[in-house]
């Protein structure tokens, strides 16, 4: 599904315009973007949980050439899917 799909699905759903729907999605991630750089996790009861952790620097490989290069440490999203959503995809 892409975002155009889900904007769709959302727009006929709630009966509001793509355009409505569209705004409303982006004030979602946004706003889950928000949250994750000033707290670090974001939790939505039955749907799950996002949250930001520290990956540490560490070597790697160029596939192309062989040679050995340093991966720098970075923060990641991590999401852990929560019961109820988990239980739908079963």
């Amino acid at each position: 599904m892409t975002k155009a799909d889900l904007i769709a699905v959302m727009a006929d759903g709630a009966g509001i315009t793509k355009a409505a729907a569209s705004k409303a999605l982006q004030l979602y991630l946004d706003a889950v973007g928000k949250e994750l750089k000033k707290k670090g996790k974001l939790g939505l009861v039955g749907f799950g949980t996002f949250s930001v952790v520290k990956r540490k620097a560490r070597e790697g490989r160029n596939p192309q050439t062989g040679t050995t290069i340093k991966i720098p440490a970075k923060k990641v999203v991590k999401f852990r899917a929560g019961k109820s959503l988990a239980d739908k995809v079963k």
